[in-house]
C-alpha cells in the first residue's frame, strides 16, 4: 500500500458521520415513540419464519465511571457509589422482560457487546447477575461474538478470569495515550505496565481477540510523543486496533471544557500523528480494514475483509452478519426491522418509563425506501469497498446511474484523487481510498446533502 500523500490527509481533515447507522442517529425524531417500536418487535416475531430465526446482535449500556476523562463524549455517569449499579441492574431486568414480552423468549445472540460508561464499574457478582438475566431470556449462540469494554485501571487478572468464565471471547482495552503528560491532561492516569500485563493475562486466559483504543489529536501530543505510544502498542501487539480522531467539541460535552485549548496539538500535527500512525501499524504488519480499524492478518476481522463479509453496527466493523440489534440500557440505541431507536438519555427518564411499564424509548426512526438504497450503497462502501450497481439494481428496482447522477458526478472528483475507480459496473474503493472511506461514503448521504452543518460530527481523520 502506498503512503498517503499529506495534501490528501489536510483535504480531508473535515467532519463526518461515522456510519455506524444511516440515517444517522443525528435524524432520529421524537415523533417516534416508544409504540413505534413495539410495533417493530411485535412485526419481527409474528414476521416470516427466515426473519424470525435471524439471530439478534445486543447491547448493553452501562453508564456509570468512577472517574471522569475530559475528552470523553459518551453517555456516563461519574460516581463512586457503586450501589448505584444495583438500582441500575433492577431497571434492566425490567427492561428485557418488556422486550421478551413483545419479541419472545429464547431468540439465538450471536453477537453481545457491554459497553458504556466503563462495565468493570460493576462488580464480578452483578456482572454475572447481569449475563445470567440475559441468558434466562436469550440464547447465546456457540462461536459468537462476545465482548466488553475494559477500562484497565478498574481490572485485575482475576477479573478478567471472571469476564472468561461468563463468556466473554472478545476485550477492548481502553488506552488512548501511553504518555504521561497526556494522561495528566485528560485526567486518565494509567500507567503502561497496567496495561501489558493485563495483556498478558488476557492471551493466557485464551480470549480470541483484544482491541486497544488509541486517541490522537489531545492536549500535550506531539508526533513525536505518540510515535513513543505507538511503538509500545505495536510492541503489546493487540489483534486489533482502533484509532480515532479527538472531536473537541465544547460546547455539546462539557467535561471537555476542562481541556486546556491551548494544549491542543495543531492540525499539522494531527495530520502526522495520523500518518505516523498509518505507517507504524502497516510496517508492523496490520491490515488496514478500514475507517479507523486495524487489525493482523489472522485476526477475525481482517479475515472477514478479505472474505468480503465484513459488516457494520453500532458498534463499529464486524464479522457477524447484519442483524437486529436491540440495545438495552439508558441512552442506548437499537435497530429492529425499518426501524432506529434510543432511549432515554437520563436514569430518571429512564426508571420513569420503566415504572409506568413502558419500554424507554424516546426517539427514533422509520426508515423510507430512499434510506433503505442509500444504506445498502453506504454499507457496501464502507464494509466492502465496493459498489455493484447490478446488485442495488436487482434488490431496489432502481437505475442506479439515474437514481444517484449527482452523486456520480461528485464521484468522478474522488476518482480524479485517486480514492476511486469507476467502471459501467460499479465503484471500487482504491487502496488510498480507504483511508478516507467515510468520506466516500457522505456522497450518498442525501440529509448531509441538504444540510451541510457537519460540526456535530467527528473529523474523517
Amino acid at each position: 500500500m502506498s503512503a498517503v500523500s499529506p495534501d490528501l490527509l489536510q483535504k480531508f481533515d473535515i467532519p463526518g458521520p461515522r456510519y455506524t447507522s444511516y440515517p444517522t442517529a443525528d435524524r432520529f425524531v421524537e415523533a417516534f415513540c416508544a409504540e413505534d417500536y413495539v410495533q417493530a418487535l411485535e412485526q419481527r416475531r409474528t414476521g416470516m419464519a427466515k426473519a424470525k430465526a435471524m439471530p439478534l446482535s445486543l447491547y448493553v449500556h452501562i453508564p456509570f465511571c468512577e472517574s471522569l476523562c475530559y475528552y470523553c463524549a459518551c453517555n456516563k455517569i461519574i460516581t463512586k457509589h457503586h450501589n448505584r449499579a444495583e438500582e441500575y441492574l433492577r431497571y434492566l431486568s425490567r427492561e428485557i422482560d418488556l422486550h421478551v414480552a413483545h419479541v419472545g423468549k429464547g431468540h439465538v445472540v450471536s453477537q453481545l457487546h457491554l459497553g458504556g460508561g466503563s462495565p468493570t464499574f460493576l462488580s464480578d457478582d452483578e456482572l454475572r447477575e447481569l449475563m445470567a438475566m440475559l441468558r434466562r431470556s436469550f440464547t447465546l449462540a456457540p462461536g459468537g461474538e462476545y465482548s466488553i469494554e475494559i477500562d484497565p485501571r478498574t481490572v485485575d487478572a482475576s477479573r478478567l478470569s471472571n469476564l472468561a468464565l461468563l463468556g466473554f471471547n472478545r476485550l477492548s482495552f481502553g488506552v488512548q495515550d501511553f504518555d504521561p503528560a497526556v494522561q495528566k491532561a485528560v485526567h486518565r492516569i494509567q500507567p503502561a505496565e497496567q496495561v501489558f500485563s493485563l495483556m498478558e493475562s488476557a492471551r493466557a486466559l485464551g480470549f480470541e481477540s483484544v482491541n486497544v483504543d488509541l486517541i490522537y489529536g489531545l492536549p500535550m501530543q506531539t508526533p513525536e510523543s505518540f510515535d513513543r505510544t505507538l511503538a509500545q502498542v505495536v510492541e503489546l501487539r493487540p489483534d486489533r486496533i482502533a484509532l480515532y480522531a479527538y472531536a473537541h467539541l465544547p460546547q455539546r460535552f462539557k467535561p471537555q471544557r476542562r481541556i486546556i485549548t491551548a494544549e491542543l496539538p495543531n492540525g499539522a500535527s494531527k495530520v502526522s500523528m495520523l500518518s505516523r500512525s498509518l505507517s507504524a501499524f502497516l510496517d508492523a504488519g496490520y491490515v488496514y480494514v478500514g475507517m479507523d480499524h486495524f487489525a493482523l492478518p489472522e485476526d477475525a476481522l481482517a479475515v472477514a475483509k478479505r472474505q468480503g463479509r465484513l459488516h457494520r453496527n453500532f458498534q463499529g466493523y464486524s464479522t457477524q452478519p447484519d442483524c437486529d440489534l436491540i440495545a438495552l440500557g439508558v441512552s442506548s440505541i437499537g435497530r429492529v426491522g425499518a426501524t432506529y431507536s434510543q432511549n432515554a438519555k437520563t436514569l430518571e427518564e429512564y426508571y420513569d418509563l420503566l415504572n409506568q411499564g413502558r419500554l424507554p424509548v424516546v426517539r427514533g426512526l422509520a426508515v423510507s425506501r430512499d434510506d433503505l438504497v442509500r444504506r445498502a450503497v453506504i454499507m457496501a462502501v464502507m464494509c466492502q469497498g465496493q459498489v455493484q450497481f447490478e446488485a442495488v439494481e436487482l434488490a431496489y428496482l432502481v437505475d442506479f446511474k439515474t437514481y444517484f447522477a449527482t452523486e456520480m458526478t461528485a464521484l468522478e472528483e474522488l476518482a480524479t484523487q485517486g480514492l476511486v475507480d469507476l467502471s459501467d459496473t460499479g465503484i471500487q474503493v482504491t487502496a488510498d481510498g480507504w483511508f478516507f472511506v467515510r468520506a466516500i461514503a457522505m456522497v450518498f448521504d442525501r440529509y448531509l446533502q441538504s444540510d451541510r452543518t457537519r460540526a456535530k460530527f467527528s473529523k474523517i481523520i
